[in-house]
């Protein structure tokens, strides 16, 4: 899969792409997850309440949207999509705060904490260290340098014993990257601690926010709930894979928020694109399919855009 990506992304870079058609490629939503149902029902509301929650949120905080527009306008994208990543976010994932001020506090309340990314008594630092991650050191963005730690990973030590030492079936982010517990996301754009350090070049390059090192956990966790620094890593995200699927795969998917905001739901699109681009060999072009959570945005997409 690699080889492809590397092999379409220099075919990408000489070839015009495709523009994908708007709206959702399903007629019916796509199933929602049992996890997404069992925490929905739990909180004893419905996913109705919840979207429109989070809709009232962004239409009566003037000084959220004000924000989510400037930092749009600095990453080259549509506001629309990072306003459907919080909405998918917010109606799937979490319940959303009644005002901007609350994920404020909530982020204050991390800052100065004293943990640490590790597994089993072993910081994520040491563990990066070993010498199956070495191909990865001379790796020259954030982005390439944990993705291939991700891979490596997910080929050496997923669900494996290494040196006497056995090490879980589950996502890297999952193991290493979570002192509360597995599956947690933090703030306003539900950022995974992995995710923020792989894209803390760009962050840092366009935002001016202090590059984040695995070596400071609270720091990571400060900036994914501060909700300033929070809009910053979901734009660099929905940029990330905005400027991949045109690259590698030769789509361009900029103009459709369904897709996009799937990506920033199910992630690596990196792999996604490569995996496009090799359908696409044989001639009748494929396009990317929302999910559960990028049919909303796109079903909802005249309400969301109002908003705007």
């Amino acid at each position: 899969m690699l080889a492809i990506a590397t092999f379409c992304l220099t075919a990408g870079q000489t070839m015009a792409a495709n523009v994908v058609p708007p709206g959702n490629r399903n007629v019916e939503q796509p199933g929602i997850p049992g996890a997404s149902v069992r925490r929905t029902k739990a909180g004893r509301t419905s996913f109705d309440a919840k979207f429109e929650k989070v809709r009232d949120l962004l239409a009566n905080d003037k000084q959220l949207m004000s924000k989510i527009k400037s930092t749009s306008r600095a990453y080259g994208i549509a506001p629309i999509h990072m306003i459907g990543a919080i909405v998918g976010e917010h109606t799937y994932n979490v319940d959303a705060y009644d005002r901007l001020q609350s994920y404020y506090v909530k982020a204050a309340a991390y800052a100065g904490n004293s943990f640490q990314f590790g597994y089993d008594g072993e910081t994520v630092a040491e563990f990066v260290a070993r010498p199956q991650f070495a191909d990865c050191t001379g790796k020259k963005s954030s982005y390439s340098l944990w993705s291939c730690r991700e891979r490596v990973w997910d080929g050496e030590f997923r669900g494996k014993s290494v040196g006497g030492k056995s090490f879980p079936n589950n996502r890297f982010s999952a193991v290493f990257f979570q002192p509360f517990f597995a599956g947690q996301t933090f703030g306003l754009g539900q950022i995974n601690p992995l995710t923020a350090l792989m894209l803390t070049d760009i962050v840092a390059k366009t935002s001016g926010y202090e590059r984040l090192d695995e070596t400071n956990a609270a720091g990571v966790y400060e900036a994914i709930m501060d909700p300033d620094v929070s809009l910053a890593y979901m734009a660099a995200s929905i940029r990330h894979s905005i400027d991949v699927y045109k690259s590698i795969a030769g789509v361009d998917i900029s103009g459709n928020p369904g897709i996009t905001a799937t990506l920033y739901n199910i992630g690596n699109p990196d792999i996604r694109a490569a995996a496009l681009a090799a359908r696409n060999q044989g001639g009748e072009i494929q396009w990317p399919e929302e999910n559960y959570y990028g049919w909303l945005v796109n079903d909802k997409l005249a309400e969301l855009e109002s908003l705007l």
